[in-house]
């Protein structure tokens, strides 16, 4: 009987090579040829010489790189993990230039090679309680400072907005904006209306990244930040609990492991700092800053002074 080789991989830099295919995977794994469009391989360092294929790939929208598909069986998938796992790299899905859905490799800070970032999200996405527009327009100006020619960043976060209100808005906006990223913040507002909001969340966040995908782009959820229940606010039926937040934060992670999907967990700056909270709920202007640095490290982005 013939192996199942259900996995679609796009192989670029190492796993382009035969040689370390053959020593990975056996000398028979079926290959064609393939392009990935809205990439670029970056320029290796002049000091280091040699060919770039142990670099990760960085977005650009008029690229694309050669490679090839490598159809693999889950145990060849898992050896693949562990060999990418070692160049800074993880598996996330992709569209070729045929239209062909497959995995390839990207860099595991998932901002790093972005250039072009939709943020979608609620009131703490937006920026309220911090004229300067909250940990997203610290995040903003830093990755415009970086390429002022190529890098965009758009914020789409509308105050009060939940995962389904976020699904259904966002879809409309994204093909005008050209992202090859997209941020959706996961607030609080989920779990603030009860448990039948985060039955629904795998509903949303799937439908968020087929979208994500059509668009071309990486879907990177963040979310949510610690409250201080003590002092939350209370109205139109939300009540927001540090239990509800902490069941969010775990469907959160839970949802993206399992679809290998990129999760920034925001929770840690915060946490035990009521005095970094405005409300209660929403971060001051420096709580909004600890947020920033921390989420900046995590996504392996300049984190911008504060201005």
């Amino acid at each position: 009987m013939p192996v199942p080789r259900p996995h679609r991989l796009f192989a670029s830099g190492t796993l382009f090579d035969e040689h370390v295919r053959s020593t990975l995977f056996g000398p028979r794994i079926p290959a064609v040829p393939a392009v990935l469009t809205g990439h670029a391989v970056p320029p290796r360092p002049a000091t280091t010489g040699g060919p770039a294929t142990g670099l990760t790939l960085e977005r650009r929208i008029d690229a694309q790189v050669e490679g090839t598909v490598l159809h693999l069986t889950d145990d060849d998938l898992t050896t693949a993990d562990a060999h990418e796992a070692g160049h800074g790299a993880v598996r996330r899905r992709v569209v070729l230039g045929s239209g062909e859905r497959a995995w390839a490799y990207l860099d595991a800070r998932p901002l790093r090679p972005a250039a072009r970032i939709v943020l979608a999200g609620d009131s703490i996405a937006y920026g309220r309680c911090d004229p300067r527009g909250g940990w997203a327009g610290h995040l903003a100006a830093a990755h415009i400072a970086a390429n002022e020619t190529a890098h965009r960043f758009f914020n789409l976060a509308v105050p009060g907005a939940t995962l389904a209100d976020v699904a259904a808005q966002t879809p409309a906006l994204l093909p005008a904006r050209l992202p090859d990223t997209l941020l959706v913040a996961a607030g609080i507002n989920d779990a603030a209306a009860g448990d039948g909001d985060l039955a629904r969340l795998a509903e949303h966040l799937d439908s968020l990244a087929a979208d994500a995908l059509a668009a071309g782009a990486r879907l990177v959820v963040v979310g949510p930040t610690w409250l201080d229940e003590e002092h939350a606010p209370v109205h139109e039926g939300l009540r927001f609990t540090l239990d509800r937040a902490l069941a969010l934060r775990s469907a959160l992670r839970a949802w993206c492991e399992t679809r290998h999907v990129d999760h920034l967990d925001p929770w840690e700056p915060l946490r035990d700092r009521p005095d970094l909270l405005a409300d209660g709920l929403h971060p001051t202007a420096e709580g909004h800053e600890e947020v920033h640095r921390f989420l900046a490290r995590l996504a392996g982005v300049r984190a911008v002074a504060p201005f």
